[in-house]
């Protein structure tokens, strides 16, 4: 299943594709320095998707739960359109709609991400048109004024909005570590690099019986002179925890990291429905 840190690092969770992952001055820095992938690969299909839906839930640092998820993905010949919904208790929505083709090899067509209500200190909608080359940011400033702007970028083939638990469900097997590309929004669209590596498996229980996930770690990669820089300035992104169970029929379970710059690690994971007592018999 895919997860919503689909821009967690974050989705996931979604790896965040919102706002700010550094300080407005850094935004000349980061032109200067990240310099597209443009021929890197797209990750070859070894696990074919298919429509499923499934649900999700959002936890705080203290284990409270604060947002009920949906993860819905369509399938219409190649082409695949994936959604992962958050509802807030607070009427937060985090609400991300991923367009792909799997032919061969998965491509990236659209991503469209959406955070907007009180959990976000500064709401952002982010639509990446990967075949133009066009990235449309709406965002909130530190003013609370908005605005909106249009960047044109050379995307590379493995760019991976929207579809990171994808690519880490399509690993080769045996493979330790795999690099992908990823647009970010700083509100300046600009490119950055997930390094994404195997840490092991961890144990799970699933209804009293224990089962392993493997584990990964995601690490954003700045690069050039803003990736030297950030860490001086305690901006370095903080790293991805993502759970995957492996197999014939690989599947995301959990993803642990923020979802927006600054904020507070968060965890996703699959829920199942609960249902109420069935009624007594009369006697």
């Amino acid at each position: 299943m895919k997860s919503p840190l689909k821009n967690l690092l974050p989705h996931p969770f979604k790896l965040w594709s919102g706002p700010a992952f550094l300080p407005t001055f850094l935004t000349v820095l980061l032109v200067c320095a990240i310099q597209p992938r443009l021929h890197a690969d797209p990750t070859p299909i070894r696990k074919v998707q298919g429509t499923f839906h499934g649900f999700l839930e959002l936890l705080s640092p203290d284990g409270q739960v604060v947002a009920i998820g949906d993860s819905t993905q369509v399938v219409h010949g190649d082409q695949i359109t994936s959604e992962t919904l958050f509802n807030f208790k607070d009427g937060s929505i985090d609400d991300d709609i991923t367009v792909f083709t799997q032919h061969r090899t998965f491509q990236l067509i659209s991503d469209h991400h959406t955070q907007k209500g009180p959990f976000f200190p500064h709401p952002s909608e982010v639509f990446i048109d990967a075949r133009a080359g066009k990235v449309f940011t709406r965002y909130t400033g530190k003013d609370g004024k908005g605005g909106f702007r249009t960047d044109h970028l050379l995307l590379p083939a493995d760019l991976a909005n929207g579809m990171v638990p994808l690519v880490i469900e399509n690993m080769a097997p045996g493979a330790a570590q795999k690099t992908v590309s990823l647009v970010v929004s700083t509100p300046k669209a600009l490119l950055v690099t997930l390094v994404i590596s195997k840490i092991g498996d961890d144990s799970y229980s699933l209804v009293g019986t224990t089962r392993k996930a493997t584990h990964y770690e995601i690490k954003i990669i700045l690069g050039g002179i803003a990736g030297v820089v950030a860490p001086l300035i305690g901006k370095t992104p903080p790293n991805i925890q993502i759970w995957v169970v492996t197999g014939q029929a690989p599947t995301f379970v959990r993803e642990q990291g923020p979802m927006y710059d600054d904020g507070p690690v968060m965890t996703i994971q699959l829920i199942s429905p609960t249902w109420p007592d069935p009624p007594k018999p009369a006697n």
